[in-house]
Parts: structure tokens; C-alpha cells; sequence
């Protein structure tokens, strides 16, 4: 198929979709079951243990992030069960997920093992100025809006996977990232409509790009991560960096000056770099 415009492509997604040559980034089961298992109230730290521990690998980096300076406790942890009792549920829910969703970000092809790197650095940058802004809003879980911020460019991962077996992209950058920029909202709608999240967080992956949304008085987790993507790109080419942040609803359900800087705060921005070496 020659695709000449996003419409194009877009169709042409479906597509592949419909006759099962793409498949869409789906969650592990593990998490599913830690999601689904927490959303009981009854359930004991045990259990969710029992769940993470047929994960060996994903266990080990639990218990390496519940050490680490961000969530470390007095003492050392060395169970997964422990580090659910201290961490508590709800944030071993949504760390769980984040963990996993560092794996979709692997890729074999030269192609897009470089612009998977760049993607999860982005949302990784993201992530972490969105769990310190929703400080500002005590009704807002930081821990679910980093997720929000890991996951808003998730859209991205398909249309490489896609764009790698066309030849009239192979050798044109400046197009890839024009088809990027503009088809990932609806390529992401398409992924959160298959996963098991609040509403609330997977819009985050296809309203974050309209700078103009306001859904109302109360701030939400796309306004989380439309202040946080804006502060992450500040002094880099993207266009995105044109936008009058006067116009942007968000700064101001957030509390926030237009022309503040989180990453200059003192105090926010050690915990920015605390949660960055959670990834990294």
C-alpha cells in the first residue's frame, strides 16, 4: 500500500490489524494478575508475593527499586514480600507495570533499537517530573501518574514496528518522525482500549498532545503529563516547544506558574533525578 498521508497509514494499520500482521504492545500477564489481585481488598501481602515470585526476574528488580533512594526504609529488603509490606499495594500495582513496560522497549532491528532508546528516555523524563508535579494534587496517585508519564508515547512502538518493513521510510528520518508525532495519540487509543486501565490513564497516551483540553476544574493525569512533556522538551527542537504555555489549562489546574521551570526547583528536582535512576 502507498502511503502518501497519517490517513493513509492509519488505514493501513488497521489493516494489518485485522488480518494479524501487527500485534499492538499487550501487558504481561503477571501484571494483569497484580492489578486484578490488588484490586481486592482482602488480599495479603502473600499472595501478591506468591504472584510476582513466578517471575524471578521481575522479583529481583522489586526488590532492587524498593532499596533504591527513592522508597529505600531503614533497613535492607530482601524478599519480594517485604517490599510489598513496605512499599504497600497500590504502588506495587503500578510499579509492577512500569517494570514491565520497560520490556516492550526492546527492539532488535538497528532501525528501531535507536528510536525505542530515544522513546523510553523521553517517557522516562516524563515519568518523573509527572510523579513530582502530582505532589501538587493529593487526589492524584504520583505512582499511577508516572505510569501515565512511562506510558504516553506507547503509541510510538507499532508504527516502528511497522515503518521497519517499508522501504520508502528506510532512508527518510525527517518522515518517520513526522508520521511519529502525528499518528501516536491514535495508535495509543488503540493499545489502552485493549488494557486494563482507569479511564483516567489511558488518556494520557492520546489527550496529552491536545494542549488546548481542559476537562474541568479538577486537574487530571493528561494535565500531569502535558506539563511534564512540555518541561522535558525545553530547550530541544520540538515543535511542540512553539506552544504559548499562557494558553495551556493545565499549568494552571496544577497550580503552576507559566514560566516556571520544574527541573530548576530545588528539592523537586533531586527527586526527579531519584526517580530517573529508578530506570536507569
Amino acid at each position: 500500500m502507498q502511503i502518501n498521508s497519517v490517513k493513509d497509514f492509519l488505514i493501513y494499520v488497521q489493516t494489518e490489524l485485522k488480518a494479524n500482521r501487527l500485534k499492538l504492545p499487550t501487558l504481561p500477564d503477571i501484571a494483569i494478575k497484580v492489578r486484578d489481585a490488588v484490586s481486592d481488598s482482602n488480599v495479603t501481602a502473600n499472595k501478591i508475593a506468591q504472584i510476582i515470585s513466578t517471575d524471578p526476574a521481575l522479583s529481583a528488580r522489586l526488590i532492587q527499586v524498593a532499596n533504591s533512594p527513592l522508597y529505600r526504609g531503614s533497613s535492607e529488603i530482601s524478599n519480594i514480600q517485604t517490599a510489598i509490606i513496605r512499599l504497600g499495594n497500590g504502588t506495587i500495582r503500578t510499579l509492577v507495570t512500569s517494570l514491565v513496560t520497560q520490556q516492550m522497549f526492546d527492539a532488535h532491528s538497528p532501525l528501531l533499537k535507536d528510536y525505542f532508546q530515544q522513546i523510553w528516555e523521553q517517557s522516562v523524563n516524563v515519568s518523573a517530573i509527572c510523579r513530582v508535579l502530582s505532589n501538587n494534587v493529593p487526589y492524584l496517585d504520583k505512582e499511577e501518574a508516572m505510569l501515565a508519564g512511562l506510558i504516553h508515547q506507547i503509541g510510538k512502538l507499532p508504527i516502528l514496528a511497522l515503518v521497519d518493513k517499508m522501504p520508502e521510510f528506510k532512508n527518510s528520518p525527517s518522515r518517520i518522525d513526522k508520521l511519529l508525532e502525528v499518528a501516536h495519540p491514535h495508535v495509543g487509543k488503540l493499545i489502552m482500549d485493549s488494557w486494563h486501565f482507569p479511564a483516567e490513564l489511558k488518556k494520557a497516551t492520546y489527550e496529552y498532545i491536545n494542549f488546548e483540553r481542559n476537562s474541568g476544574a479538577q486537574a487530571d493525569y493528561v494535565d500531569v503529563v502535558q506539563v511534564a512533556f512540555l518541561q522535558s522538551i525545553i530547550g530541544t527542537d520540538h515543535p511542540a516547544t512553539r506552544i504559548d504555555w499562557k494558553t495551556v489549562p493545565a499549568f494552571t489546574k496544577l497550580g503552576l506558574e507559566t514560566d516556571v521551570e520544574v527541573l530548576e526547583i530545588e528539592g523537586l528536582s533531586d527527586e526527579i533525578e531519584l526517580t530517573l535512576a529508578t530506570f536507569f
